[in-house]
């Protein structure tokens, strides 16, 4: 059967974008993005890419380079970022019958039907330049892997104008001996080390190997690369999302947690977070892990790594089920003895199944919340603003919270936070 076109469509420094859809003066302004309390550098327009600012770099080491360059720098967003990406997603679906997200910036589309697919993806990028303000790059190909590749070319080379269609065999052949091992998708460093010690440096090198070689180098994740590389798909498109069989809140802590009450704190936190996105999902957890670190790059601290993982008998979804199952973790793994100054925690839930599918249990305990509550928890938090309601273990000075000293309004989820257009 014949290979149907896959095209992915990802968007331009998408974090730094969506801070330019609200402020106009950010254009051709060097402008970084930080990560979690403020460490370092996550996303980088090209003006500062061009400065030297390097994709991870703490922000530290860029203060002089910031005061003297005039480098613009926010905090994460990710409300703004999450709800930016579902309008991006939106328009998208006008423009193709299935569309995958892969990540926040990125998605797969089905581009099967349409004669001239080039001027599908310029329709596409104008749409979303228009209707919300993203600049993204399309790249097209038989398989997700190729796709990948002519989305990486079109970035980097401005003759493609943000479009690159790998549909030819014969302009693949042309590439793809241009393009880095260490480039594909799926390809690691030490896969990357690997393949150089079997002279494979090229996209080329890697799709003209055999099926054996590449097995034997990076089992058969590799051997299904390779295969992809030569037009063969194998990564299935999943316009439908696969049931999550996992899921985690983990988060860095503003300062450090030295104390029982912070650390339970900062657990509740995250525990609650993720009772929320259990019922999001219409999922229940069926394993609780807690866990809380100290930070491995402080290196004259004393080191400590901890978690303990507990059963939620009946499987649930209920906050106050979560909190008192976090709360548990920790007072079977405190240490009284020692004082740590813990960086960060978080929560792993497993075991996920859908609500309507939650085994019973011989002894099922007689209810004592009704989900009406947590209906009624997660409206209320969604009215008035996150954090409106919480459980008193979480504290009311937030202690373990994140730095967001140059965070940007929440332009288009919080009503307070709506821009306003003077009239002067």
């Amino acid at each position: 059967m014949k290979p149907y076109p896959i095209a992915i469509s990802d968007s331009a420094n998408f974090y730094v974008s969506a801070e330019r859809c609200f402020d106009p003066k950010l254009e051709n302004v060097p402008v970084i993005v930080l990560s979690n309390n403020d460490g370092c550098a996550v996303a980088r327009s090209n003006e500062a890419k061009i400065l030297g600012v390097k994709m991870g770099q703490p922000v530290h080491e860029l203060k002089d380079k910031i005061r003297e360059h005039g480098i613009r720098v926010f905090s994460s967003n990710y409300a703004l970022y999450g709800d930016i990406s579902r309008r991006v997603a939106e328009v998208y679906d006008a423009f193709s019958p299935s569309v995958e997200i892969y990540s926040i910036d990125e998605c797969f589309l089905d581009f099967s039907g349409f004669k001239d697919r080039e001027a599908h993806a310029h329709a596409l990028i104008k749409a979303v330049k228009l209707r919300v303000g993203i600049p993204v790059r399309v790249g097209i190909g038989p398989t997700k892997t190729l796709a990948k590749c002519a989305n990486d070319l079109a970035k980097k080379n401005p003759i493609f104008n943000s479009v690159l269609d790998f549909m030819e065999p014969g302009l693949r052949d042309w590439l793809l001996p241009r393009v880095s091992v260490s480039d594909i998708w799926g390809v690691g460093r030490a896969t990357t080390k690997k393949l150089h010690n079997v002279g494979v440096y090229t996209a080329c090198d890697l799709r003209d190997m055999s099926l054996k070689q590449a097995r034997a180098i990076g089992t058969v994740v590799l051997e299904r690369t390779k295969a992809e590389l030569m037009g063969e798909p194998c990564i299935a498109f999943e316009d439908v999302p696969p049931q999550r069989k996992g899921m985690a809140v983990t988060r860095s802590s503003g300062k450090p947690m030295k104390d029982y009450e912070t650390v339970v704190e900062a657990l509740t936190s995250h525990a609650t977070r993720a009772a929320e996105k259990l019922r999001q999902h219409g999922l229940v957890a069926g394993t609780l892990t807690a866990f809380y670190n100290t930070s491995p790059y402080r290196k004259n601290i004393q080191q400590r790594r901890t978690s303990r993982t507990t059963r939620l008998m009946p499987m649930s979804n209920d906050t106050f089920d979560l909190v008192a199952a976090a709360v548990r973790c920790v007072k079977s793994s405190w240490n009284e003895i020692h004082t740590y100054e813990y960086a960060r925690s978080g929560i792993i839930l497993d075991d996920l199944v859908p609500v309507a599918d939650r085994p019973a249990t011989l002894f099922d305990p007689i209810e004592k919340r009704s989900p009406e509550l947590m209906v009624a928890l997660d409206a209320v938090n969604k009215r008035f603003g996150k954090k409106s309601l919480v459980v008193a273990s979480e504290g009311f000075k937030r202690r373990a919270s994140m730095q967001t000293q140059f965070q940007s309004p929440k332009y288009t989820t919080r009503i307070s936070d709506l821009p306003i257009v003077s009239k002067t």
